[in-house]
């Protein structure tokens, strides 16, 4: 069964301690892990996928969060680590990357379909924030047809709700859960 990760929203915005809308400490101690991660997709021959919030400087989301990860600033590149990962791999076709205006990675992007082409049978979820696009791409890739595996070591969120999101996921969507 070919599988992808996805790496969700992991930018200097929701990463960086001076980050628009950061998750801080929490985010920046799972970099490692979802690298370790997608070098083993890689090494098995599978898909790692980018996917990260793209707004406007006067997107409607604003309404609801702090500016942030607005399109061509510093704030929406991927955060350090990941950043050189993801520039030492980009050329690798099994290396994707899909920008994202919802907290769904599904909504309206086109991944649904780049994974299907490509066979990819099955989602690893990593990323940030656990409680909003993490749960809400779970939600999207069920409803895709896509057997789900989220992270719980490759994911965080600036809220206390990190367990009861995970649970969540293993509830509505029979997501596997990996500690």
């Amino acid at each position: 069964m070919k599988e992808a990760l996805l790496i969700v929203d992991m930018s200097y915005d929701f990463v960086a301690d001076d980050g628009g809308l950061t998750v801080g400490k929490p985010a920046q101690e799972i970099v490692p892990y979802i690298i370790e991660q997608a070098n083993k997709m890689l090494q098995a021959g599978n898909a790692v996928v980018v996917t990260m919030d793209a707004h406007r400087p006067d997107d409607e989301h604003f309404r609801s969060w702090p500016k942030h990860n607005i399109v061509g600033t510093p704030g929406q590149e991927l955060y350090g680590p990941l950043k050189d990962w993801y520039n030492e791999n980009r050329m690798n076709p099994n290396v994707q990357y899909f920008p994202k205006a919802d907290y769904n990675a599904f909504f309206n992007t086109g991944l649904a379909e780049w994974l299907k082409v490509n066979q990819v049978k099955r989602v690893h979820i990593t990323g940030v924030c656990t409680d909003i696009c993490c749960f809400l791409t779970a939600a999207g890739a069920n409803a895709e047809g896509f057997a789900t595996v989220v992270h719980a070591r490759g994911c965080a969120t600036f809220t206390q709700n990190h367990k009861t999101f995970l649970d969540q996921m293993q509830l509505c969507f029979k997501s596997e859960i990996i500690q």
